[in-house]
C-alpha cells in the first residue's frame, strides 16, 4: 500500500486534484487524463490516491472514527465530565448536541471536506477509466473502476450517516456545479446501489487475483456486503425534515431492500469460509498484527501506514506508560458501557475479548508494566491491544492499525435479519447460528435458538441483541439503532441498566460489591474474582488475594455521568450539522434548516 501511495500522489498531482494546502501540487493538469487512465500503473495510482483522503489528519483518522458511533447503547467516550457539558467540542459530538461551530470539526480540512475531496478524486477516476481504460477488455482496468465506484460509495454512505441529506456529486466539479445544495439521501442511496451492482461485475473475489489477495483492496465480497448494508439503511428509518420515517420512494421499499440485502449476503456467504470455523479472537489478532491476507473474516479495511491512523489509540486497551509492548502510551479513549460485560452470557467468549476492566500501569518495574484495575465507569475495549501487535508503536499519536470496515459476521447477521423479514425465523436461523456457534457452548446455542425462533419478533429482538454483543466497539451500533427506529429507546434502556447496576438491582443483584485480585506469576497478568454473576464477597475474601477494590455502587457510577450518555434528544439529533465554514462558503446553497 505504501508503494501505491507514492504512485497515487504522483498521479493525483498530475490530474490537478490535490490542492496546494495538501501537496503543493500544480493547479492545472500537467499530463492529460487520457494518458493517466490508459496507463495501468498511473491509473492504479490515481485510484489508490482516493485512500489519501481517508487517512488525512482530520478525516477518518482523527475525527470520523473516534466520534461517529459514540455514544450508543453499548459504547461511549470514556472520561466524560458532566460539569464541562456542553463543551462545544468532542463531548457535544458524542452526546447528540453538536452545533455547526463545533471546535473539533468546524475547519476546512475536517472529515466532511476530506470525504468530498475523496469523492472528487473518485469521480475523476471513474470518468477517466470509462473514457480511456478499455474496461470491457482489460480486467486490470475493470478492477480499478470497480474500486473507484466502491470507495466513492463508502465515502457517501458515511457522509449520509454523519450529516444526513448532503450534496450529491457524482460527476467532477465544474464552474457550473461549484455550488449545490443538499440532496435527498434517497437520491444518493439509489445511485450507490446502482454503482455497487456495477462494481460487483468488475472486481474479483478475494484471492481470485493478485490484487484481491489483500483486504486493503476492494473485492467482490466487500462490494456485495456494502451493497447489502446500504440497502438495509435505505430501507430503514431515519430522521427526515418531516420526522422519523421510512423512505417514501417506491424504489426503496422495505421488501425490495431486504431482498437486495438477502441476495447479496447469500452470495458472499457462498464464496466465503464457514464462519463457525473462524475464530472470533483470531480476527482481531490478525488486525493488530497487520495481517491483511484476504479469505478469512475481514472483508475490507481502510489502510493506514505504520505512522498513520488512530484506531488502537482510540479503541484499544489503555497503556499509561511506554512499556514492553508499546512506545505509545495511549488507548482507552472510547470504551464499552459498564453494564455490557454483565449482559453477556458468562461463557460467551466475546465477553472477555470485547470488555476489559483493566489497563496497563504507569509504574514500571525493570521497564515492564502490569495490568491494573480501572473503575466501573471506565472500561476499555479489548478487541485491539498493543500487546497483540508484532511491532512496537513509536509514533506519539498514530498506531498504523487498519480500520476493519466490514467482516464476515456482519454479512451473516445481515442475511439473518433480511431473511427473517422476508420469510420468517425458520429460514433465517441458519445464518444466526454460526455467529453463536463460535461464541457459546453447543447446548446454550440450542437453547438460545429455540427461544429466538419462536416468532418473527423474537428473532428480530435476537438480531438486535447479537449485533450488540458481536460488534460493540466497531461503530456499527448507532446506525443500526437509527435504521430500526430504536435510538432513544435503547439509549434510555442503557441509562436504566447502568442505574440498576450501580444500585445492585436486578438483573445485577447477584454481583459482589468488590473485586478481589492478584498478579499472576508472570508478573503482569491480573487474576480477578467478582466479575461473574453469582460471585460473592464472602467467596472473594476467602480466596486470600493480595488486593481488593470497591467496584459497584452509586459512587462508582454516578447518575450525572449516566445521564451524560446523551444531553439532547438523540432522535432529533441523529446527524451532525454541516459545519459553519461550509455554510458560509456555499454561496447561500447550504443551510442547517
Amino acid at each position: 500500500m505504501k508503494r501505491y501511495l507514492y504512485i497515487s500522489i504522483f498521479s493525483v498531482s498530475l490530474m490537478g486534484l490535490v490542492s496546494s494546502c495538501d501537496l503543493e501540487a500544480p493547479s492545472k493538469s500537467s499530463m492529460d487524463s487520457s494518458v493517466i487512465f490508459s496507463t495501468p500503473s498511473l491509473a492504479e495510482g490515481a485510484v489508490m490516491g482516493i485512500h489519501q483522503s481517508f487517512g488525512e489528519t482530520n478525516s477518518y483518522r482523527g475525527r470520523y472514527l473516534p466520534y461517529y458511533g459514540i455514544n450508543s447503547d453499548v459504547e461511549w467516550i470514556n472520561g466524560m465530565d458532566p460539569t464541562k457539558m456542553p463543551d462545544a467540542g468532542k463531548y457535544d459530538l458524542c452526546t447528540y448536541s453538536s452545533t455547526s461551530t463545533n471546535t473539533q470539526m468546524n475547519t476546512t480540512n475536517n472529515a466532511y471536506a476530506k470525504f468530498y475531496e475523496g469523492i472528487e478524486r473518485a469521480n475523476q477516476a471513474i470518468v477517466g477509466l470509462r473514457a480511456y481504460g478499455n474496461v470491457e477488455n482489460n480486467s486490470t482496468m475493470a478492477q480499478l473502476l470497480g474500486e473507484a465506484l466502491t470507495l466513492r460509495a463508502v465515502l457517501y454512505l458515511d457522509l449520509v450517516k454523519g450529516w444526513g441529506d448532503v450534496p450529491a456529486r457524482f460527476e467532477p466539479i465544474t464552474t457550473e456545479t461549484m455550488y449545490v445544495g443538499r440532496s435527498d439521501r434517497d437520491v444518493i442511496y439509489k445511485q450507490l446501489l446502482a454503482d455497487l451492482e456495477e462494481a460487483s461485475g468488475l472486481v474479483a473475489w478475494p484471492n481470485e487475483t493478485s490484487v484481491t489477495k489483500s483486504v486493503e483492496r476492494v473485492n467482490k465480497s466487500f462490494v456485495k456486503g456494502l451493497r447489502a448494508r446500504i440497502a438495509l439503511y435505505a430501507g430503514g428509518y431515519s430522521k427526515r425534515a418531516d420526522g422519523i420515517r421510512l423512505s417514501n420512494d417506491p424504489e426503496l421499499a422495505r421488501e425490495t431492500m431486504y431482498t437486495i440485502a438477502r441476495d447479496e449476503c447469500l452470495d458472499v456467504i457462498a464464496h466465503s469460509p464457514e464462519l463457525a470455523k473462524l475464530s472470533f479472537k483470531d480476527n482481531f489478532l490478525k488486525l493488530c498484527q497487520d495481517d491483511v491476507t484476504a479469505g478469512a473474516e475481514s472483508l475490507w479495511e481502510i489502510p493506514f501506514s505504520d505512522g498513520r491512523g488512530r484506531v488502537l489509540y482510540t479503541l484499544g486497551v489503555k497503556h499509561n506508560a511506554k512499556d514492553q509492548y508499546t512506545q505509545q502510551n495511549n488507548g482507552g479513549v472510547n470504551g464499552p458501557l459498564p453494564y455490557l460485560f454483565y449482559d453477556y452470557d458468562i461463557e460467551d467468549i466475546r465477553r472477555d475479548i470485547t470488555c476489559v476492566p483493566y489497563d496497563w500501569s504507569k509504574e514500571l518495574v525493570n521497564g515492564r508494566s502490569k495490568q491494573e484495575l480501572r473503575s466501573l465507569d471506565n472500561w476499555c475495549f479489548g478487541k485491539l491491544r498493543y500487546e497483540w501487535m508484532n511491532r512496537i508503536v513509536t509514533s506519539t499519536n498514530d498506531d498504523g492499525v487498519n480500520w476493519q470496515y466490514m467482516r464476515l459476521a456482519d454479512v451473516y447477521l445481515m442475511a439473518a435479519e433480511a431473511i427473517n423479514e422476508l420469510s420468517g425465523p425458520s429460514d433465517a436461523a441458519q445464518y444466526m447460528k454460526p455467529v453463536l456457534d463460535r461464541a457459546l457452548p453447543a447446548a446454550k446455542v440450542t437453547a438460545y435458538m429455540a427461544t429466538a425462533t419462536a416468532s418473527k419478533d423474537a428473532f428480530f429482538n435476537a438480531i438486535v441483541d447479537q449485533r450488540a454483543f458481536e460488534f460493540a466497539g466497531e461503530s456499527l451500533r448507532k446506525a443500526d439503532l437509527i435504521r430500526w427506529n430504536m435510538l432513544k429507546t435503547k439509549l434510555d434502556e442503557a441509562k436504566d441498566k447502568m442505574k440498576k447496576l450501580a444500585r445492585g438491582e436486578a438483573p445485577y443483584n447477584d454481583l459482589p460489591k468488590k473485586l478481589y485480585y492478584k498478579t499472576a506469576d508472570d508478573g503482569e497478568t491480573l487474576i480477578i474474582y467478582g466479575l461473574n454473576h453469582g460471585d460473592t464477597d464472602e467467596e472473594g475474601e476467602a480466596l486470600g488475594y493480595e488486593s481488593n477494590k470497591s467496584w459497584i455502587g452509586t459512587d462508582k457510577l454516578e447518575d450525572s455521568l449516566i445521564e451524560s450518555l446523551y444531553t439532547q434528544n438523540p432522535d432529533e439529533n441523529q446527524v451532525w450539522p454541516i459545519w459553519q465554514t461550509f455554510i458560509d462558503s456555499s454561496n447561500g446553497m447550504l443551510s442547517n434548516d
